[in-house]
């Protein structure tokens, strides 16, 4: 048997994998929306970001950076997980995968609002043509324009965890508990996506609150994958 073979053999190798991939998602997850952005951008004051932007300016950088990490890191933990949950159904395994595969393409693109951002807050160039409150105006209409976009991208995503909680709980070898949290988590997603493109009235209502859910599930699941692991016995019985 040669080594790939070997590791093909082993689940717990992929596990391992998958869990430290998927603590590097959400650090960098954590950083580029709650250091950067939530620190960065004021609601409602379009001078008051731009100036923050300005003045932050690598830092702003590095949560773009940190992003596309997190988006870089999406791909080999979808096969993480394809391989480890394809023994269970590997429709739905592959259908877990195009669905993720749709809200990281949205995501990666959705960055380059961010940058906008950056472009229009410096206000150099050709931009000089424009009044500061213009650049100010435009600038922050692509920081919403990002939020909205990632709200798009976890619609998808909100899926991919419906799938992955079923073929979870369905596994015999993961914790049946982390399946229904991670459908718990999709649900949450998608709720929240679609609140804020029909209803963003209320959206303020309910946000932060409704991501406590996947947070906990997704974070479960991470550690779960890094610290135990697959049961070996009944992976062997899949």
């Amino acid at each position: 048997m040669n080594p790939n073979q070997k590791a093909e053999a082993s689940p717990q190798v992929y596990a391992r994998i998958g869990g430290v991939i998927y603590l590097i998602i959400i650090v960098a997850g954590i950083f580029g929306e709650l250091f950067v952005r939530g620190k960065l951008i004021v609601p409602g004051n379009p001078a008051a970001t731009a100036n923050n932007i300005m003045a932050h300016e690598q830092l702003w950088r590095m949560g773009i950076a940190g992003d596309l990490l997190m988006h870089l890191c999406d791909v080999p933990l979808m096969l993480v997980f394809y391989i480890l949950l394809r023994p269970v159904n590997k429709n739905l395994a592959l259908l877990a995968v195009l669905f993720n595969l749709v809200q990281t393409a949205v995501l990666a693109a959705n960055k380059l609002n961010l940058l906008t951002t950056l472009f229009l807050s410096d206000g150099t160039g050709n931009l000089k043509t424009l009044e500061p409150h213009q650049l100010n105006a435009l600038a922050y209409v692509y920081t919403r324009v990002h939020g909205y976009g990632f709200s798009v991208g976890l619609m998808f995503f909100g899926c991919t965890c419906l799938v992955l909680g079923y073929l979870i709980f369905r596994s015999g070898y993961l914790p049946k508990i982390l399946g229904v949290l991670m459908q718990i988590a999709g649900l949450c997603y998608l709720t929240n996506s679609f609140i804020l493109i029909i209803a963003p009235s209320i959206e303020n209502i309910v946000f932060p609150a409704i991501l406590v859910p996947p947070f906990i599930a997704e974070l479960s699941l991470c550690l779960w994958l890094l610290i135990k692991g697959v049961n070996l016995t009944k992976w062997n019985m899949a």
